[in-house]
């Protein structure tokens, strides 16, 4: 929620979702996990991070209409090592790793 903050705060109207993400976060600092992270999301599936941001090739939707977009720098990549479901409100853990 915090990038897609930034992205209102400049006149963007943009919410979850927008940035093609499978999950929307709060309140945990993902850009500072180092690849090999795990992160527990519910009570069934656990998530390692791959890899921090993300290289456009061709100026994305969000990039054409504000000029900058947060994916370079704030988009989280991550492997899934256990499936499960995921509801909205279940408790994230970061784990230890990297």
């Amino acid at each position: 929620m915090e990038s897609i903050d930034k992205m209102r705060a400049i006149g963007l109207t943009v919410g979850p979702g927008d940035f093609a993400e499978n999950l929307t976060t709060e309140g945990i600092d993902l850009v500072s996990l180092p690849p090999g992270s795990r992160i527990s999301v519910g009570e069934e599936v656990i998530l390692e991070v791959t890899q921090i941001g993300k290289e456009c090739h061709t100026p994305c939707a969000i990039y054409r209409q504000a000029g900058v977009c947060v994916m370079p720098t704030e988009g989280i990549f991550a492997r899934v090592i256990s499936g499960g479901v995921t509801r909205v409100g279940d408790p994230i853990k970061v784990e230890t790793g990297g």
